[in-house]
């Protein structure tokens, strides 16, 4: 059975059966059967209990195996432990899908986990899609169907957008949120414990469901993080129908336990992996309750704004100057108005008011200089979006403002905010605004962060699409290499060994030789030619800065044999039983920018990158970026400039320009390493020093942790 039929007969069901219907009011099966009938619900609903011939006025059954016709979908709301019994009586119907309200299972460990387990075999046998266990349950607004299967309060508005979520006790609250901020959704999914149905399964869904133009979810975890990107950035992306997906991704966790060996692991967490995750395909994360549901307000009612021109409408210069203060920190521009423009506005506007963007209307401004002044706007090609301020005085008329911006906004369809200062004295106007599709928000703000998001969003869709870039590499060579650790039963590389395995994949890596003793040293640092670096080799020491195991700008033979004795008694001295192997000599680079490259291999989601700033900082300063490999050409390019040291590397201050193309192809090169060895856990480059543009980049320390 395709995806789109199992769901449809959670959806759009011709016949359903609420198995656990009570006569008992303030029960879940009693409020749950009211709800499907005062939804008005367009099939059939068969209720089922062995002690009741009917209920609420409709003839019930014993079992779903009594009902004459055939079912959809059943709704169960019976104790856990008679959920698999019931799911099996569901198989042999054929019933199609089925919506578990039951909780008890997995949520409360021990012997709910083996009775979850024992659905999940159920609905595999008989090919049930199956919402929950332990939620809510769902809506589809939908009129043909207008089907409320769920215990919450009232029906939700029909609308474009779709919601689902991990938490039951969220969706009561957004559902009576959206009510009072005249929000519709299309459908309404309390996902529970997932035991079947997943986001992954849902969004597939979503993506084709015609009724539905916005997504909008709240997340604890990912069942399959690559699969959920995937989906997304298919959504995310359509060519023709592209749709917003708006996440609240609670927990902040670590996703697995916290590497404390390698500077990537320790800063790849599980909120920064998820900030990647939604980065790479195009998910707009909302940190809020309150956020997300000002997105979608936008996203749900208006066009997407063609660039990030943003003009300015208020009748208070105040809250105009915050507006302006938030848009440029949010990433838009204040758009520059043609001289025709002002022109124009000169005639319409009092003398004192101010033409250049901020608009300020002054407080004396009524609809007409409001209607007018947004007509003469909008209709500039350069301004891509419009944000209206009103602060309430004895002068406006809030009701007339308000369809004075309706009229204005329908007639050049660009996207448009409000923001309306105050409570009781502009609610009527407010309504009138979001009863006519235009989002109205209580701080100026508030409403430059979402004409940020909308922004956003348009970039994502006009970026250049680019693929994977492959090299031409030495596998065989770099498997040797960790083949031969891994015999010797370490797990980690030393730093020969990891500068073998990074040349391998054609990595910038600083000439070097390995030297057992003080003549071989003095040897090596002769060949390499002065100044030179001495650095300890052991498997017992991985940070060999802490143990004095690094010596910097060694000049001479003199020198380096006074050096070499240094970093052999300072192991010592700190780590007695370390095993020493040797003592890596390399030659002294020209000082660059440091940068740091990296790997952490999360437990759910893989290889997740890193870049940022590099050196002995880099975990206190935490400027890094996170990606999941494998990455596409311009997620490289994307990496650095997430960063402030992009600043740096760009030319700051007269500074020069660094080689960021050198940056980016290490990148991809990493990424193709760590894709084609999934042995490797951790992996630190740093420093990876670069130069100005032309003159590419040098690794002088790595790390190569296994697992």
């Amino acid at each position: 059975m395709k995806n789109k039929d199992k769901l449809d007969a959670i959806f759009h069901p011709k016949t359903l059966a609420v198995i656990g219907a009570s006569r008992s009011p303030g029960s879940v099966g009693y409020s749950l059967l009211a709800n499907i009938i005062d939804s008005r619900f367009q099939g059939i609903v068969y209720p089922v209990n062995p002690n009741a011939k009917g209920i609420l006025g409709i003839k019930s059954y014993p079992n779903v195996d009594a009902i004459p016709d055939s079912v959809d979908l059943a709704v169960v709301i019976v104790p856990a432990h008679l959920v698999p019994c019931i799911l099996e009586e569901c198989g042999q119907k054929n019933i199609k899908g089925a919506i578990v309200i039951s909780a008890g299972f997995k949520e409360i460990g021990g012997e709910g986990i083996e009775l979850e387990k024992k659905v999940r075999d159920i609905i595999a046998n008989y090919n049930i899609a199956l919402v929950g266990p332990n939620c809510l349950g769902v809506i589809s607004a939908d009129p043909f169907t207008s089907l409320n299967a769920t215990f919450g309060t009232q029906m939700p508005l029909e609308g474009n957008i779709a919601f689902m979520s991990q938490s039951g006790a969220l969706c009561v609250a957004v559902l009576d949120y959206a009510i009072e901020s005249n929000v519709g959704f299309s459908k309404f999914i309390s996902m529970g414990n997932k035991a079947g149905l997943n986001e992954n399964e849902l969004l597939l869904y979503l993506k084709d469901d015609p009724k539905t133009d916005v997504i909008l979810m709240y997340l604890e975890d990912l069942v399959d993080g690559r699969e959920f990107m995937s989906i997304a950035r298919e959504i995310t992306t359509h060519p023709k129908n592209p749709k917003p997906i708006i996440a609240l991704k609670a927990g902040r966790t670590l996703l697995g336990a916290k590497a404390a060996s390698s500077h990537t692991g320790s800063l790849a967490g599980s909120d920064k992996v998820y900030n990647a995750i939604f980065d790479q395909c195009g998910v707009l994360r909302g940190d809020t309750l309150e956020e997300i549901f000002d997105y979608v307000k936008a996203f749900s009612s208006q066009p997407l704004p063609p660039g990030e021109n943003v003009a300015i409408i208020t009748n208070s210069g105040g809250p105009g100057i915050l507006a302006t203060d938030a848009c440029i920190r949010h990433g838009l521009k204040i758009a520059s108005f043609a001289q025709s423009t002002k022109k124009t506005l000169k005639k319409i506007l009092p003398s004192i008011a101010s033409l250049n963007n901020p608009i300020d209307l002054i407080a004396e401004a009524q609809h007409k200089q409001y209607e007018a002044t947004l007509n003469e706007i909008l209709a500039q090609k350069d301004i891509h979006s419009a944000m209206v301020i009103l602060t309430p005085t004895a002068f406006t008329d809030v009701e007339k403002i308000s369809w004075a911006i309706v009229k204005a906004t329908k007639s050049h369809k660009k996207p448009m905010v409000c923001c309306y200062l105050g409570v009781y004295d502009v609610s009527k106007g407010i309504d009138i605004l979001e009863q006519n599709g235009i989002p109205a928000y209580r701080f100026p703000e508030s409403a430059a962060k979402v004409l940020s998001v909308m922004t956003n969003f348009t970039r994502w869709l006009a970026r250049p699409k680019t693929g994977i870039k492959t090299y031409e590499v030495k596998k065989t060579k770099a498997k040797k290499t960790i083949q031969s650790v891994q015999d010797q039963g370490r797990a980690f590389l030393l730093e020969h060994e990891a500068y073998d395995v990074l040349k391998a994949y054609g990595f910038p890596v600083i000439r070097s030789e390995i030297a057992t003793n003080a003549r071989k040293v003095e040897e090596a640092a002769q060949k390499l030619g002065f100044p030179v670096v001495l650095k300890i080799v052991s498997p017992d020491i991985l940070h060999k800065f802490d143990f004095g195991g690094v010596l910097l700008n060694i000049k001479n033979k003199k020198e380096v044999r006074t050096a070499y004795k240094t970093i052999i008694q300072n192991v010592r001295k700190r780590k007695p039983d370390a095993k020493i192997t040797g003592v890596i000599v390399e030659r002294m680079v020209p000082p660059g920018k440091e940068v740091i490259l990296g790997m952490n291999r999360d437990p759910q989601f893989g290889p997740i990158l890193m870049f940022g700033l590099g050196g002995t900082y880099v975990e206190a300063l935490e400027d890094v970026t996170f990606r999941l490999a494998p990455i596409r050409e311009l997620t490289a390019s994307i990496m650095i400039k997430k960063t402030k040291t992009h600043k740096i590397l760009d030319g700051f201050r007269g500074e020069p320009v660094y080689d960021l193309q050198a940056i980016e192809e290490c990148l991809k090169r990493l990424s193709q390493l760590v894709i084609d060895f999934e042995e490797i856990k951790e992996l630190d480059i740093n420093p990876l020093i670069v130069y100005e543009k032309g003159k590419g980049c040098c690794i002088v320390d790595a790390r190569i942790i296994l697992s």
